[in-house]
């Protein structure tokens, strides 16, 4: 029950959702949740003698429930010989074998590996003509009547709120059709296609009427970049804006989230709004403090009784109050994460620091999911560390070959054609190595997959950037790992889920440093999940390390900063950047020069990334200056993992 007193008292909380929400730890438990209740229906249907009508998505949302589906199927005899399915939508124009097509992506993860009757899969044409499309989509509409209707219909859910391909302004009635994509949903579907200017402008979908007609709906989302789209669809106002509230209006919808994407329900973030709380946890009062200064726009201690009783605190007055002892008690908090000594300071009492002092210097090791995003996210804090004499490792989990753009490819392999001629090289190998890549360049298609030739010069791209970045900042070329993890080795945006060799990996480099400092990203909301699976590895590989002496002794913290922020109330550790320091930073993030000016997959926001991390370090500085503590140019922040 967390900070809920009682099973009414949780019921009382909910009071703001207009859709059912089911909260689950993390997305594994939360897929499985939602495959086993498809597994019940398609079983009830079985034993009736009737078909199980399934409604399908795409995307990352649902690809674990499908995982789960299809381990049911190998393990449980679980068969699919009476399911119907009818997708969601499909890009148009898309051809069936085409790398971003749907077709293509439910074969892969579900039709290839379980028994259902092929005639029985219904995904719309993204090949018909364009006179044909109304046709088409009159005749997808009558199948699904003549299947008598969808039974459980999956939905993920777009930045935008759309459901399916409805882009806000769909109508509540609107059946499937053609329709033109919001640039939003574009740009964010660019890491797929490689660039935006390769995403369909159209797609065909089900409409919003034609999703409401199904008997149960079941929207899935998973992470922190959903949370605030999630709370409009459930508590908000049903509007043709956001087409996902309109499953306000459905008698049986249910959302299912993972504790990321919950984050921003008024139940999970300001629970205080509606009902008693148990004031037992220190970071719920830490956050409802932090929430008070923002709504009065007052620091800490400044904070008075009516300030608390105003705002629906009052009971945290009379357990913990007055005012000033909570205001202290959380202004000591938020005191005592600022350190600028991010490895310890020596010879310091270190009992309200958040390193300890000893042993110094600490070897230390950064774990980089890109090649790029340790001086992004904790430039600062790892320019400290070399300045104050630890021994610093950098490992760079990924080669982030995919995200070169083809003309510095080229660039690059002329730069090595035209030194081999005047070195006077001997033979046309560099030659005919040279055409390879520019042949295979200017034929390639949209999305097509690199020659390992293209793959392998974009990695050395990246990897002599990160080389010159460490240099900068001071870290020798021995203590710098490229690890390669073979689950990002696809050459494609879609990677292979996490595996053994990556985890092995991973072990191998920490038992051969022993560290007292792991870091590791902690930034979920990259647009193609590596930073996640790159975590997982470093957890994993921590979890089987957990009883080594070594290990022991060593602090695990999670830096964000590329995609967003840690929130204060979740802040463990704050090492502040002085202007000086920032320059350096900037200066780092430079040396990354094919991710400059225009990245290849720049995500939903349109800086580049010196401008979002500076701009968040700035923010965390300025927030901790609203809230009285010492003003900073930046601060980088921190939050400790405990196995």
């Amino acid at each position: 029950m967390g900070q809920y007193r009682t099973t009414a008292e949780l019921g009382q909380l909910r009071k703001f959702e207009k859709i059912p929400v089911e909260i689950y730890p993390d997305a594994v438990e939360a897929s499985k949740a939602v495959a086993q209740e498809i597994a019940a229906l398609i079983k009830i249907k079985q034993k009736k003698g009737e078909m199980a009508v399934l409604g399908l998505a795409t995307g990352s949302t649902p690809t674990k429930v499908y995982g789960e589906l299809v381990r049911m199927h190998r393990e449980e005899g679980l068969s699919f010989s009476n399911v119907i399915t009818f997708n969601l939508d499909e890009y148009y124009p898309m051809q069936p074998d085409s790398l971003q097509s749907y077709v293509r992506f439910m074969n892969e993860y579900l039709f290839d590996h379980v028994d259902i009757p092929r005639e029985n899969i219904n995904i719309p044409d993204g090949t018909i003509p364009m006179e044909q499309a109304d046709a088409f989509c009159h005749e997808y509409e009558r199948k699904i009547t003549a299947a008598g209707g969808i039974d459980i219909q999956l939905l993920g859910i777009g930045r935008t709120g759309h459901i399916g391909f409805n882009e806000p302004g769909s109508s509540k009635e609107s059946t499937t059709r053609m329709v033109t994509l919001d640039r939003l949903t574009r740009i964010d579907a660019a890491s797929d296609f490689f660039s935006e200017e390769n995403v369909p402008r159209r797609a065909l979908t089900m409409g919003v009427g034609t999703i409401l007609r199904a008997r149960k709906i079941i929207l899935m989302a998973w992470g922190e970049g959903k949370a605030k789209m999630i709370r409009s669809t459930v508590e908000g106002n049903m509007t043709e804006m956001i087409p996902a509230t309109f499953l306000q209006s459905h008698s049986n919808s249910v959302v299912v989230l993972d504790e990321a994407a919950a984050a921003q329900l008024t139940r999970i973030k300001t629970p205080w709004l509606i009902g008693p709380c148990r004031w037992n946890d220190p970071q719920l009062i830490r956050r409802a403090v932090v929430w008070l200064c923002q709504q009065v726009n007052k620091p800490i201690l400044k904070l008075t009784d009516n300030d608390y009783t105003e705002h629906g605190m009052s009971e945290l007055v009379t357990e913990y109050g007055p005012a000033y002892n909570i205001n202290i008690q959380v202004f000591n908090q938020l005191q005592h994460t600022i350190t600028g000594w991010p490895g310890g300071k020596p010879n310091a009492d270190d009992s309200h620091r958040p390193e300890r002092a000893k042993p110094f210097p600490k070897r230390v090791v950064i774990f980089s999911p890109h090649p790029d995003d340790d001086v992004i996210s904790m430039g600062g804090t790892l320019l400290r560390l070399v300045d104050q004499g630890h021994d610093v490792h950098v490992a760079y989990q990924t080669s982030g070959n995919i995200a070169v753009f083809d003309d510095d490819a080229i660039r690059f392999a002329d730069f090595v054609n035209d030194i081999s001629k005047s070195i006077n090289l001997q033979g046309d190998a560099v030659k005919n190595w040279f055409n390879t890549i520019v042949d295979f360049i200017r034929n390639k298609q949209p999305g097509q997959v690199d020659i390992p030739e293209v793959q392998m010069i974009k990695g050395m791209i990246r990897r002599g950037e990160a080389k010159a970045a460490c240099r900068y900042c001071g870290v020798p070329d021995s203590n710098m790992h490229f690890l390669d993890l073979p689950f990002y080795e696809t050459g494609r945006v879609k990677k292979n889920p996490i595996g053994e060799a990556d985890i092995q990996i991973t072990v191998d480099l920490l038992q051969s440093v022993k560290p007292h400092q792991i870091y590791a990203a902690g930034d979920l909301s990259d647009p193609h999940g590596t930073h996640r699976v790159c975590l997982q590895a470093v957890f994993e590989a921590c979890n089987r390390l957990k009883n080594e002496k070594w290990m022991k002794d060593c602090y695990i913290w999670l830096y964000r900063g590329a995609w967003q922020e840690w929130d204060i109330d979740q802040i463990e550790m704050a090492v502040p950047i002085s202007p000086q320091e920032l320059l350096r930073k900037r200066r780092a993030i430079f040396k990354h020069q094919s991710q400059k000016d225009r990245p290849l997959f720049p995500g939903s926001d349109a800086r580049e990334f010196w401008q979002r991390a500076e701009d968040r370090n700035r923010a965390t500085a300025e927030m901790y200056d609203k809230l009285g503590l010492a003003e900073y140019e930046a601060i980088e922040a921190f939050v400790r993992y405990k196995l």
